[in-house]
C-alpha cells in the first residue's frame, strides 16, 4: 500500500523516521520530501509549510508523481480537552474548518491513542480562551493543515486519514504570539520570535524551549503510533 503522509514542518516527522526504513530525499518541488518503507508500508512524507494552502498544494504536487493509495494528515496540534496531555496520540473521525467536515477513516496502532473530532484553524490558538471556545464544537484538537489535505484527498476519491500529536495543552496561554512570526510562505520567522523576547525574556524564552521539548514528545509519540499502524 502507498501512503502519502503530509505535515506542515519537517521536525513533525522526527519520530516517524526513526522507524522507517530506506528513506530517501525526493525532489518535488516541496519544501521537504523523503521516501521511505514504514511497516511494510511505501510512505512518502512530505512538509510544505504552516496552514491549509500549503499542505493543500503539497498534496497536488506530490500526486503529480506518486500514485498513492491514501493520503494521511499528521503533526502536532494543540489539545481543546483537558484530559488531553502532551504526546497523546488523536485520531481522527471528523475533521472540521469553518462549516466544512470531512470524514477520516479510521486507523489503530498498538501505542495508546484516542478518536475525536479535529479542527483545522485559519491561525495559531494562542490562549485558553479561545482553545474552550473551540471545545464547545465537540472537537478535541485544534491544528492548521488537516483541512487542506482532506480537501484535496477526498476530491480525487482517495481515502482519507488524520492522525495528530498534542504538543500544548488545552489550559495552556502562549505569551509568545506565533502568528505574528508566521510568514506568507508558511514558515516561522525565528527572527520575528526572538525580537519578540525582548520583551519578557525570561518568561518568552523559557516558554519557546518548552514548547520545543512538547513538540519533539508529540513527534516521538507519532513515531511510536507509526511504528505499527494499521488500515
Amino acid at each position: 500500500m502507498k501512503i502519502l503522509v503530509v505535515a506542515a514542518d519537517k521536525s513533525e516527522f522526527l519520530g516517524i523516521l526513526a522507524h522507517a526504513v530506506e528513506v530517501r530525499r525526493v525532489a518535488l518541488g516541496v519544501r521537504w520530501a523523503r521516501s521511505a518503507w514504514l511497516g511494510g508500508y511505501e510512505v512518502l512524507l512530505v512538509a510544505n509549510g504552516v496552514g491549509a494552502a500549503w499542505a493543500g498544494a503539497g498534496v497536488d504536487r506530490a500526486l503529480e508523481t506518486f500514485p498513492a493509495e491514501a493520503v494521511m494528515s499528521t503533526g502536532i496540534c494543540g489539545a481543546l480537552r483537558p484530559e488531553l496531555a502532551t504526546g497523546d496520540v488523536v485520531v481522527a473521525d471528523f475533521v472540521t474548518a469553518g462549516d466544512r467536515r470531512f470524514a477520516a477513516r479510521p486507523v489503530s496502532g498498538r501505542a495508546a491513542w484516542r478518536s475525536g473530532t479535529v479542527r483545522s484553524a485559519s491561525r495559531v490558538i494562542r490562549t485558553a480562551g479561545e482553545k474552550a471556545v473551540l471545545a464547545q464544537s465537540g472537537a478535541w484538537v485544534v491544528e492548521m493543515e488537516a483541512a487542506g489535505v482532506a480537501e484535496r484527498t477526498i476530491a480525487r476519491g482517495l481515502p482519507f486519514y488524520c492522525v495528530k500529536a498534542v504538543s500544548d495543552l488545552a489550559g495552556e496561554t502562549l505569551v509568545n504570539d506565533l502568528n505574528k512570526a508566521l510568514r506568507k510562505d508558511g514558515q516561522f520567522d525565528t527572527i520575528v520570535l526572538l525580537r519578540g523576547t525582548l520583551r519578557q525574556p525570561l518568561i518568552r524564552i523559557r516558554e519557546l524551549l518548552r514548547l520545543r521539548r512538547q513538540c519533539a514528545r508529540a513527534a516521538s509519540s507519532l513515531g511510536d503510533f507509526f511504528a505499527d499502524l494499521r488500515f
